[in-house]
């Protein structure tokens, strides 16, 4: 017996296609990577952004003739999209060919629901409001080796006006620190190099008395040669303590993660971010004088309803004053059940993919210049991948910054010395040196 999982969305689903990964393997399936070979195919959904959307509804109709022509063939629907009010009766009505359905709340059901579906011929729906434990004990199908991603909070209480995930991911909750840390120490011991703690807000990290700083600390303060990063950050959480841990240890990647989403005061009350953007840019202050090389990124949207021009402009001004390395940026995409769905004032499409491709311009000038200040340098990259096409090895700083490079020997999972000769867009190429035999 085969499966095949299909993964849209954040770092927090391809952790969790991890572990649908490892749940398939504990009903005693084995991984396929053509979907027309698969017995089981898993779609783990996202609804943040309605291209995912799409991408998924596009994918899960394009099996209606595999299903119609391969006898006991199992399709599964779970995720976000599965999980967001109405969706899964949408998801049924849509696409009658789905045999199965779950929720981010009983991700761990699904073994038990495929052998449910099998012994019978109706379809399973199972989402339920309240999250059940359900993948405590699973042992996840790591994938992306020398990496390892590790949740340390579910869910989320923000409520930005704009996101669905508190209402498709529930409240937040927290993991035990020894929990955290004993999976830390295995992976560690495993031989993975680059150790990512994931949440949709860590800083809301709290196990007792035990806030993100301590655990941080404690995190890279275990034993062994590996890099701790952590995302995501949300700005109203930032503090000191956590510039002070990340100054303290060298393990930990001199690089943060923090959505600023707007530059415009007015937007961000809208957005109900909760904090200003003069907060927002004495943090990264902070941050700068403590941490001189720190590099920063972010995420920011444009098109929020009733964004004018001059808030647009804002924008850019923050772009311009934060320097950020990098950002992913989004035009407004509407999710029902949202406040900011209901708002009134919505931007034209025309006016918000203007806006977008002269913020993607600048962030792309931005990085470039720092792409540029790398040539003639010497960086610590961690190699994590071959590139076909390219026929080179590539790797990430701690800043983030992908390098490419040539080797005789196979360098994947272990810290190359690379001596950088010159640089495209966001890519740097150069020669390497290994630091282990």
């Amino acid at each position: 017996m085969k499966y095949h999982i299909v993964t849209y969305g954040c770092q927090m689903n391809v952790h969790e296609s991890e572990k649908i990964a490892g749940i398939l393997r504990q009903s005693g399936y084995t991984e396929e990577s053509s979907i027309e070979e698969a017995d089981v195919i898993v779609f783990n959904t996202c609804c943040i952004r309605e291209n995912a959307e799409n991408h998924a509804f596009g994918n899960i109709g394009a099996l209606k003739k595999l299903k119609r022509n391969k006898r006991g063939l199992v399709i599964a629907v779970g995720g976000c999209m599965a999980q967001e009010a109405g969706k899964a009766a949408l998801l049924k009505e849509k696409f009658p060919f789905i045999d199965v359905m779950f929720g981010t709340h009983n991700l761990g059901e699904l073994g038990s629901l495929i052998e449910r579906k099998k012994a019978q011929k109706k379809a399973l729906i199972s989402v339920p409001e309240e999250r059940k434990e359900t993948e405590d004990g699973v042992e996840p199908v790591r994938t992306s080796f020398p990496n390892a991603w590790v949740n340390i909070i579910y869910g989320c209480n923000n409520f930005c006006t704009y996101c669905i995930v508190p209402y498709v991911r529930g409240r937040e909750r927290s993991r035990k620190k020894e929990d955290v840390l004993a999976e830390v120490r295995s992976l560690v011991k495993e031989g993975y190099r680059e150790i990512t703690l994931l949440g949709q807000n860590v800083n809301s990290y709290r196990d007792g008395d035990v806030a993100f700083p301590e655990l941080l600390d404690a995190v890279a303060s275990v034993e062994g040669d590996f890099r701790v990063r952590f995302m995501t950050s949300h700005p109203k959480d930032f503090s000191p303590e956590l510039v002070a841990v990340m100054k303290k240890h060298k393990k930990i990647c001199k690089l943060l993660h923090l959505p600023a989403q707007s530059g415009s005061n007015r937007i961000l009350v809208a957005m109900n971010r909760r904090y200003t953007r003069e907060k927002y840019l004495e943090n990264v202050a902070l941050l700068r004088r403590e941490i001189p090389d720190c590099e920063l990124t972010t995420d920011l949207i444009v098109g929020f309803p009733t964004e004018t021009e001059e808030e647009f402009e804002e924008t850019l001004s923050l772009v311009r004053e934060a320097d950020f390395a990098s950002a992913f940026t989004f035009i407004y995409s509407p999710r029902t059940g949202t406040k900011a769905a209901e708002m009134e004032g919505r931007i034209p499409d025309e006016v918000s993919k203007n806006r977008i491709t002269r913020l993607i311009a600048l962030v792309n000038e931005q990085t470039r210049k720092k792409s540029a200040g790398y040539v003639g340098k010497e960086i610590e990259i961690l190699c994590e991948d071959y590139d076909e096409k390219k026929g080179l090895y590539l790797g990430r700083d701690e800043f983030g910054r992908m390098g490419y490079f040539a080797s005789e020997k196979d360098p994947l999972g272990k810290f190359v010395t690379l001596k950088v000769d010159r640089a495209n867009g966001i890519s740097l190429y150069g020669i390497a040196i290994t630091k282990e035999v």
